[in-house]
């Protein structure tokens, strides 16, 4: 009996200090995805082109300035930095943490940003406001055309639907924003552009499709939070229990949707199985 309770006396802790470790690296060890998706469209004269997806960070730090995570991010040695919203968290409001990211990665490589549910609300035009100052190109229901090699690119980013004041639906509301970015750059060469679309939503894969998008990136998500062995994510926003789109590389027709675990939480403050995650995409000429 004694020595059953001197076991217990150093088991315990060990146990407890051996779960609290475990919960820690898997909030915070970000894990690098890397994709390589080949199109024709890509200009000639570019035999790769790199992007890093960045998503749902919801005013986390990753190291003191966000050394961390800028480090991994310089390793890639992108062309190209997309974040696609919840940069700040609606609860745990911190726009000084989550601008120092946007300026620690307007040093690597030029970044495009979209909304999230989570900016919605008064402070989106502060925050906007600094992001434009730190020469981050805010994409709001625009396009823009990237010039690459011996052609071009187009990018183009829209709101999420949280920002439907009409209350139409988030497919309607989402169409009415896409049809707004592409108008600025619309011409009768499109069809032969490569796409790239900026969406916080992947539940709403299908209106890419439509759209005859050629890359999509999204998150909001957050990976299904817990991830079960076998099954995948166990519960995302907009798409319920064991949701289809939590993470990863999704393609119907001739769209490609890329999907992030993202960086931080919101509501559930633990990730399980589901470490924070940097998607690497690098575009190939055929």
């Amino acid at each position: 009996m004694r020595m059953t309770k001197k076991r217990l006396l150093w088991i315990l802790p060990l146990a407890i200090l051996v779960v609290a470790a475990f919960l820690y690296y898997e909030n915070n060890a970000i894990g690098i995805t890397k994709y390589e998706i080949s199109s024709a469209k890509l200009p000639e004269g570019v035999s790769s082109y790199r992007i890093v997806h960045l998503t749902d960070l919801h005013s986390k730090s990753f190291g003191k300035e966000q050394s961390t995570i800028t480090s991994k991010v310089k390793q890639l040695k992108p062309d190209l930095i997309v974040m696609t919203g919840d940069l700040v968290d609606s609860r745990r409001y911190n726009a000084e943490t989550s601008l120092t990211l946007m300026r620690k990665m307007t040093e690597l490589a030029p970044v495009y940003y979209v909304t999230g549910n989570h900016e919605y609300g008064p402070r989106l035009t502060a925050l906007q406001k600094a992001l434009k100052e730190l020469g981050v190109h805010v994409m709001r229901n625009k396009s823009e055309m990237i010039k690459l090699g011996n052609g071009e690119i187009r990018i183009a980013g829209v709101d999420d639907p949280v920002f439907n004041l009409k209350a139409d639906g988030d497919v309607a509301k989402l169409n009415e924003n896409m049809a707004a970015a592409m108008q600025a750059t619309e011409s009768e060469n499109n069809s032969d552009t490569l796409t790239i679309l900026l969406s916080h939503r992947p539940e709403l894969f299908s209106v890419y499709t439509q759209h005859k998008i050629d890359l999509t990136f999204s998150g909001h998500a957050h990976g299904g939070q817990v991830r079960l062995p076998f099954l995948g994510g166990l519960v995302a926003p907009g798409q319920g229990f064991l949701p289809k789109y939590d993470g990863g590389k999704y393609v119907e027709g001739g769209t490609t949707m890329i999907v992030s675990r993202g960086l931080g939480n919101s509501i559930f403050p633990q990730r399980i199985f589901n470490r924070p995650e940097v998607v690497l995409v690098e575009l190939t000429r055929p």
